[in-house]
């Protein structure tokens, strides 16, 4: 208690009174983050809203003389447990350290501080005929810190890649205070090791990104989205490769299964056919001239693979509703229970229906419900799961469902994150999809670059 009275008047002393939280109250409203894990047993020793990078260098100095953990927070939307705090220490909340410092049309970038909204970020950098493709689920309360610290996708991950391809530049706080710039502001970079990848991901557990420098792409002239109906999952898998073969590139191909489709339209109505087994969602984009092209191709190909209905957006509000639809999944699943949680496995596309049938048959095994949504052009599924914390009986079965997932998906030649990272969520599985010797080396660079162990301690390993 000494000690940490001692590392609150310090804190005072180095950041503005309006800037600190510390009531009991206050550190409990950010002991966790969307992961909504089932017990809070530790909270902060306080909340710290850093309003620069000077600000940021101060508060890792004075963690590094107390000892303590830092755990950076955006938006906390995550949902593995990379915010949660299992060991007190400081939350360094980046809210306020939200301005989009500058976009250079010329250049086709965009320098950004961490709190920066990516919904936001869109909407600034299309004004200017410009396009930010990363597009998580969340992006209109999720931050490009977050972003890069999770190595968020999103539906557009299928055309045009994730964060991790549209980052070139990081300024990081390391773990000793100091100043550490990973890249330049060039789109190509073969100057020594990408420092940018390194940090990409690292869920801050390796340094504190305070400044980043984003590649944007020309914005697309058009597009459109459409939703096919099958049948079959087996038909709706089939019917991505069908896509896909044709050399026609949709910059989404998304799916739903019956469960997700119903239970959207329950609680979002959105004029879905909830009688159907699987929905695509495939949204084409580029030159006006192209649009119609692309359409036919896709719709010729969608009814040879046995889509049983197609439906299309003609106006920005059709557009919207399909698209609402399906961003609304997760939040629809969490009308069911008390509490809901998801997941972003993700395999080879071969073994696409392999994984989502599989899944299934685990939740059944377990009687817990399952809606499954996901972004297959990359073999991508989020299986949500309505579950009761408070049921312990349901809680313990879910828990062994997730083992089970993630067994299977290793053996399908998966791994157990595409988008949302490891948190505290999968650390305890990691070592079923990556090998010893890499988790080795993953060791050994948190140990050089963070000796006291003072970065979000014991996440990912």
């Amino acid at each position: 208690m000494l000690m940490k009275n001692k590392l609150i008047s310090d804190l005072k002393k180095n950041i503005p009174s309006s800037n600190l939280l510390d009531t009991l109250e206050e550190r409990y409203a950010y002991a966790q983050d969307a992961t909504n894990i089932r017990n809070i047993k530790n909270l902060p020793d306080a909340v710290v809203f850093v309003e620069n990078t000077e600000q940021v260098q101060r508060v890792v100095k004075l963690a590094n003389k107390y000892k303590v953990p830092i755990i950076c927070r955006g938006a906390g939307t995550n949902v593995v447990g990379a915010c949660t705090v299992e060991h007190g220490g400081i939350i360094l909340n980046f809210s306020r350290m939200n301005k989009i410092l500058s976009i250079s049309k010329e250049n086709m970038t965009a320098v950004v501080e961490p709190g920066v909204v990516l919904g936001d970020l869109q909407h600034e950098v299309e004004k200017l005929g410009l396009f930010y493709p990363p597009d998580p689920s969340n992006l209109a309360v999720s931050t490009i810190g977050g972003s890069i610290a999770q190595s968020s996708g999103g539906a557009k991950s299928f055309k045009y890649g994730t964060t991790k391809d549209y980052v070139i530049d990081l300024k990081v706080v390391t773990a000793d205070g100091q100043i550490l710039q990973t890249g330049a502001n060039t789109i190509k970079n073969a100057t020594g090791y990408n420092l940018n990848t390194l940090f990409v991901g690292s869920e801050g557990t390796l340094g504190i990104v305070v400044e980043a420098t984003l590649k944007l792409i020309p914005k697309p002239q058009s597009k459109k989205v459409l939703m096919a109906y099958f049948d079959t999952v087996k038909e709706a898998v089939m019917a991505v490769n069908a896509v896909i073969e044709q050399r026609i590139y949709p910059a989404t191909i998304d799916f739903m299964d019956k469960n997700a489709i119903q239970t959207v339209e329950r609680f979002y109505p959105a004029n879905l056919l909830t009688d159907k087994e699987a929905a695509l969602v495939i949204e084409i984009d580029g030159f006006e001239s192209s649009m119609q092209y692309q359409e036919d191709i896709i719709i010729n190909i969608l009814r040879i693979c046995n889509a049983s209905a197609i439906q299309a957006s003609y106006n920005d509000e059709e557009y919207n509703k399909i698209w609402t639809a399906r961003r609304s999944s997760m939040a629809a699943c969490a009308k069911l229970k008390p509490n809901v949680t998801t997941d972003d496995v993700i395999v080879p596309r071969e073994n696409l229906e392999a994984l989502v049938l599989g899944i299934r048959e685990i939740c059944e095994k377990y009687n817990l419900d399952v809606c499954m949504v996901g972004h297959v052009g990359d073999g991508s599924v989020h299986p949500q799961i309505p579950i009761d914390y408070a049921d312990e009986d349901e809680y313990k079965r879910y828990k062994l469902a997730k083992g089970e997932i993630y067994d299977l998906t290793a053996k399908l030649g998966g791994i157990l994150s595409g988008e949302h990272g490891i948190g505290a969520e999968k650390r305890n599985h990691i070592h079923k999809v990556v090998n010893s010797v890499a988790l080795d080396y993953m060791r050994k660079i948190k140990k050089t670059l963070d000796p006291n162990n003072i970065l979000n301690p014991y996440k990912i390993f």
